[in-house]
C-alpha cells in the first residue's frame, strides 16, 4: 500500500515503523485523516469513516473495475499487490460506538462555533454527538445526513460516524419550484444560514468530494441550482462538472474569491468589522473617575 500511495505522488505527513498517515487522496483536507496500517498493509480514512486494502483504495480512487485496477497493478512492479483477509481488515477499521445525541450545551463546542463566526441562530440544525473510537470517549458537534450518518466537529478532530451521506436542509416544504444552495461542508452551510437570515429553499452539503455523482443525482430535483463550493483545485473540479452537467447553474465562489471557503469569508468579515468598531469606541475612563466626575 505505501509503494501504490508513492506511485499515485501521496507522502505521508507523518509516519513511525507500524503506521503513516497522509491527507485524504480522494479530496482535499488540512489535516491528516487517512492511514495506513503497515504491519496489516490496510487503510483507513477518518473523515469519511471508510476503509479497506489496496484493492479497495485503487477501486475508490480511479472510478474504475476490478479488471482494470489489477491490470494497472501488474505494470507498475509493485513487490506486492495482493488482498488481505476479512479478519485483518475487522481489526484495522476503528470501533465506533455513539453514546448520546442531545441539543448543543457544551461550552467548548460552543466557543469553537464562534470562533468560526457562527452564533446561537445554527443551533437548531446541528447536536452534540458524545461517541467513542476504540473505548476512547470524545464529544463533537454533529450534522446529520439523509442516511442518519454524522459529520463530526471540534477543535481537535474532523470525522464522520455510521453511513457516509450528503445532507440537505429544507427551508420552504411547499415550494414546487425548487431551488437549491451547495456547500462542500457543513461548517460553510451554517456560515450561509448565518449570513442569510431569510431563505426559502433547500441546503445541500455534500459531505464529501467523493459524493460528487450522488449530489448531482439529487440536483436534478431542482430547478434552481447556486454553488458556494470551495476555491481550492477540488472545489474548482466539482464546480466545473456540476455546470457540465446543470448549465443553468449559478455559481457564487466569486462573492469570497480571495478565501478558501464561505466561512473563512465570514470570518474575515467579523474580524474586520470588530476592528472597524474597536477604532471608533472611544476608551472610557475608569468607573472610579466616571463617579467622580458625576460627583462634581
Amino acid at each position: 500500500m505505501e509503494e501504490v500511495l508513492q506511485k499515485l505522488g501521496h507522502l505521508p505527513t507523518k509516519q513511525n515503523e507500524k503506521e503513516a498517515w497522509f491527507l485524504n487522496p480522494f479530496g482535499t483536507e488540512t489535516q491528516a485523516s487517512f492511514k495506513l496500517d503497515k504491519k496489516l498493509n490496510l487503510w483507513y480514512l477518518f473523515s469519511e469513516g471508510i476503509g479497506g486494502n489496496n484493492t479497495d483504495f485503487m477501486l475508490k480512487y480511479s472510478n474504475t473495475s476490478l479488471k482494470e485496477v489489477l491490470e494497472w497493478a501488474q505494470k507498475q512492479n509493485f513487490s506486492s499487490f495482493q488482498p488481505q483477509i476479512n479478519m485483518q481488515l475487522r481489526n484495522a477499521i476503528p470501533n465506533y460506538q455513539i453514546k448520546k445525541v442531545i441539543e448543543l450545551q457544551n461550552e467548548n463546542l460552543k466557543n469553537y462555533l464562534f470562533e468560526r463566526g457562527l452564533s446561537s441562530t445554527v443551533y437548531p440544525f446541528i447536536k452534540e454527538i458524545h461517541f467513542a473510537i476504540n473505548d476512547k470517549n470524545l464529544y463533537a458537534i454533529g450534522f446529520e445526513n439523509i442516511s442518519k450518518g454524522w459529520e463530526l466537529r471540534n477543535t481537535f478532530y474532523k470525522g464522520s460516524l455510521q453511513k457516509k451521506d450528503i445532507s440537505i436542509i429544507n427551508f420552504n416544504p411547499i415550494d414546487d419550484n425548487k431551488k437549491v444552495v451547495v456547500f462542500e461542508g457543513f461548517i460553510d452551510a451554517l456560515s450561509f444560514i448565518e449570513m442569510q437570515k431569510i431563505y426559502k429553499g433547500d441546503l445541500l452539503v455534500m459531505n464529501s468530494i467523493a459524493l460528487l455523482d450522488k449530489t448531482k443525482t439529487h440536483l436534478k430535483n431542482y430547478s434552481e441550482i447556486n454553488l458556494f463550493l470551495d476555491n481550492d483545485r477540488a472545489g474548482l473540479n466539482c464546480k466545473n462538472t456540476i455546470l457540465k452537467s446543470f448549465p443553468n447553474a449559478k455559481d457564487y465562489s466569486n462573492l469570497y474569491k480571495n478565501h478558501k471557503d464561505l466561512n473563512e469569508y465570514l470570518m474575515e468579515k467579523i474580524k474586520k468589522r470588530n476592528e472597524l468598531h474597536f477604532r471608533k469606541e472611544p476608551e472610557k475612563p475608569p468607573q472610579k473617575i466616571r463617579d467622580f466626575k458625576r460627583r462634581r
